[in-house]
């Protein structure tokens, strides 16, 4: 095992891969604002199907890659390399996408940049196992998933600036090199595995590697409360990504800011959110595992109450900060994901189970956005900022339906758990 403190520098590494993960994704949110980005890639700012199908798209590439490949990076090329070589492709599709011209063309370099960035979350999650305990692993789950609070609240005033400052395509150069020129070599330096995973037997034909790969998925789908964490993980994914993808368009064409206004208001949520990631890991390592349940129940009430002032809140900087407290309580619930999975499965089935869940759960939330832009482009009729308000209210109060689903997975997960015997009693019971 390497020195206690050198991991560390793993974790903050994977932090800062995430954070820049997130601006990628967001990119696009912030675009969608823009008329010449729009023109060139063949949309119009009344299609909100469209617009929203962009981050679908994303998700779907991204789903379906992390349930997929995901075994394969574990099996064949471990966490480094595989994180590597993720790096380079999405650096290089995010690099050449101003290049592309049509609609097709811009939902396929979506759908790639998904493939590229889906096993990430899956390699931490079995970075994390491998250097961290159950008792331990709250703070650098937490820590970790505060990257995708601190990539949305960095990436939308970053982006915002370089639309208001820049042509369109400046922010897709700056973002593919930011991945290469900045995360390559954190991963390269910082990155490594304990002797013991090295150590393993590596296959020596395909057919060998194919039944290592097998074996893993087959190992991944035994992890114990699988189906139950990957409904709660698609519900708090939907939320994320319904209310991310279309919380720029909100503040503005809705709530009437300004676009600067825009790009500060929707990082406010996301800095609230890094901080109740932090929170939430901490808080994890202190409870007893019996009742992490809680903390997806007490946050998922939270949020519903908080997105529910949110739309029906006369004032819109009252507004603006229920959005706040939202993102807030869906950060303190954040990183008790990871650490669940974790805790219910395998080291060596780490990645994958966590590929099923995220990946399932992406491939479910990754509709969210477009469901939402039909819901919006449907009811908003009469045009100008109320008749955009009226479609933007009901597709925020799709939101809260997800909140109940998380709760009530929450419930069962602790009524299951309250009565499942610890883990190493038994043989059976793993």
């Amino acid at each position: 095992m390497q020195p206690r403190q050198f991991r560390w520098y793993g974790v903050i590494t994977l932090f800062v891969i995430v954070a820049i993960s997130y601006v990628d994704r967001i990119n696009i949110a912030v675009l969608i604002t823009d008329p010449a980005f729009l023109g060139h890639m063949g949309m119009t700012a009344s299609d909100r199907v469209s617009q929203g199908l962009l981050a679908t798209a994303f998700m779907v590439g991204y789903g379906v890659s992390a349930f997929v490949l995901t075994p394969f990076c574990a099996a064949l090329f471990g966490v480094r390399r595989s994180l590597v070589m993720g790096l380079v492709l999405w650096g290089v599709v995010t690099f050449a996408t101003p290049w592309f011209t049509g609609y097709g063309m811009l939902l396929a370099s979506r759908i790639l940049l998904g493939v590229s960035e889906g096993p990430l979350f899956s390699l931490a999650s079995s970075y994390i196992k491998a250097h961290f305990e159950d008792h331990e692993n709250g703070k650098p789950n937490s820590f970790v998933n505060m990257g995708t609070g601190l990539g949305l609240a960095v990436g939308y005033p970053f982006v915002g600036y370089l639309l208001a400052s820049y042509a369109w395509d400046t922010s897709f150069h700056v973002l593919g090199l930011l991945n290469i020129l900045l995360g390559i070599p954190l991963v390269v330096a910082f990155v490594r595995m304990p002797k013991s995973y090295l150590q393993q037997a590596k296959p020596r034909s395909f057919g060998e590697a194919m039944a290592k790969v097998a074996g893993i998925a087959r190992g991944a789908l035994h992890t114990r409360h699988l189906v139950l964490i990957t409904i709660l993980t698609s519900a708090v994914l939907s939320y994320l990504w319904g209310g991310s993808n279309w919380l720029p368009s909100y503040l503005k064409e809705a709530r009437g800011f300004s676009l600067r206004e825009m790009g500060w208001l929707a990082s406010l949520p996301q800095y609230a959110t890094v901080l109740a990631v932090l929170l939430g890991g901490v808080l994890i390592d202190k409870i007893e595992r019996l009742h992490v349940p809680f903390i997806f129940m007490g946050a998922s009430v939270g949020v519903a109450l908080s997105v529910l002032l949110a739309i029906s809140a006369q004032d819109r900087y009252v507004a603006a900060y229920a959005l706040i407290a939202a993102n807030f309580c869906w950060g303190l619930m954040s990183p008790a994901i990871p650490s669940t999975v974790q805790y219910c499965s395998r080291p060596e089935h780490v990645a994958s189970a966590f590929g099923v869940v995220n990946g399932t759960g992406s491939l479910v939330a990754g509709f969210m956005p477009a469901v939402m832009g039909a819901v919006i482009g449907a009811l908003s009729g009469g045009g100008g900022t109320a008749g955009s308000a009226a479609g933007f209210f009901a597709g925020f109060a799709m939101l809260i339906g997800t909140q109940l689903v998380v709760f009530v997975c929450g419930l069962v997960l602790w009524l299951r758990e309250r009565h499942a015997p610890q883990p190493g009693m038994t043989a059976t019971a793993a």
